[in-house]
């Protein structure tokens, strides 16, 4: 007699075999997404540091926020020569502050306008910085 086909053990088999790499690609996929949006943090960093130069150069200081303020969103959405301020900014620095990728915020302080901390945190490991990292006139440093 003559069989054609696949027995029910290795079409199992052959299931079990596609289940485990799929599951691999999963866990490689969502590692490379928290290093994605790390890494886009740091570039977010380096961008609103330039912005910020930018307005130190031509105001002689930097944006006042006495508290932690949370940038890239409400009414913290662009810089301009006055701060940050709502959309719509006129002879923007930067017309549209990042926010970040994740759930968390980049938060701004300046409390006499000579220096500033700009924070994100990191889910991951990038350049040697995890967790909290800072951006000073400095540059970027991690806590």
């Amino acid at each position: 007699m003559n069989k054609k086909g696949f027995t029910l053990i290795e079409l199992l088999v052959v299931i079990a075999i596609i289940g485990l790499l799929s599951t691999l690609a999963v866990v490689a996929l969502g590692s490379a997404r928290e290093k994605a949006r790390d890494s886009k943090r740091l570039s977010d960093l380096k961008q609103v540091q330039t912005a910020l130069e930018l307005h130190y150069t031509d105001n002689s200081a930097y944006p006042t926020a006495a508290s932690s303020t949370a940038i890239g969103s409400g009414s913290f959405v662009c810089l301009n020569a006055s701060g940050f301020a709502a959309t719509g900014c006129a002879d923007a620095y930067m017309g549209l502050v990042p926010s970040d990728p994740g759930t968390t915020n980049y938060t701004y302080t300046s409390a006499d306008g000579s220096t500033y901390a700009l924070t994100a945190t990191l889910e991951g490991t990038v350049s040697g910085l995890s967790g909290a990292v800072n951006a000073t006139p400095s540059g970027i440093t991690g806590s």
